[in-house]
């Protein structure tokens, strides 16, 4: 379910694996266990800082006491956290770099989509690899809308492989899983630095699926 990358008095940064939810959400199964639900068996006070989809797997921080709760998610909110994701998706892209500033929606049956009536939404993307019918990108959300680089990035006609609710449904799901992970979060706290980095597993998953699609 998870990793513990990193713990100390106020904080706990785990490696999430995909297929779990980090916190219950609305319509979810009373019986469905998520990462929160494991942390609080562990630890006597743990506190949700931001959340990553079910299906997004990657760095995630919890705080660990009502105090790092309320300077963590200030941190959070006012953008201190530099949070980078890797996605590997449909197609070749033709730049190296991209940035969307296209409001986000919600429209229903849990998806999101561009809408002029939408939130304020802002990724940043750098083209990390191209191969012959994927590319491996890294994301930077600068605001944090659900969804968010998915819909981006299916926008911009790159859908996430794997991404069961953006793209040519027919084709997502004889994926295994989507490709979308959380490597980075870098911030500052209580005057250190902390820089943690998940992405060996990934890109080695990642190798061995365009491997496979090759064959």
């Amino acid at each position: 379910m998870y990793d513990i990358v990193y713990e100390n008095e106020d904080f706990i940064v785990i490696s999430k694996k995909e297929g779990f939810l980090s916190i219950k959400a609305r319509g979810t199964i009373i019986n469905d266990n998520t990462i929160f639900d494991e942390l609080k068996r562990k630890y006597s006070q743990i506190y949700i800082v931001h959340r990553l989809d079910k299906d997004t797997s990657g760095i995630m921080i919890f705080a660990k006491n009502k105090e790092s709760h309320k300077n963590i998610s200030f941190m959070f909110q006012n953008r201190h956290v530099d949070k980078r994701y890797l996605a590997l998706v449909w197609g070749v892209c033709d730049k190296d770099f991209y940035i969307s500033d296209s409001p986000i929606k919600e429209f229903g049956s849990g998806r999101m989509g561009i809408s002029d009536a939408g939130k304020i939404s802002v990724t940043e993307f750098n083209v990390l690899k191209r191969f012959d019918k994927f590319s491996l990108i890294e994301a930077k959300p600068l605001t944090g809308r659900r969804h968010q680089i998915r819909v981006h990035l299916y926008h911009f006609g790159y859908p996430i492989v794997g991404d069961k609710l953006y793209g040519d449904l027919l084709k997502q799901k004889q994926i295994y899983r989507m490709m979308l992970h959380s490597y980075k979060l870098s911030f500052k706290y209580k005057g250190k630095r902390y820089d943690f980095v998940d992405s060996d597993n990934f890109t080695k998953e990642i190798e061995e699926f365009i491997i496979r699609d090759n064959i």
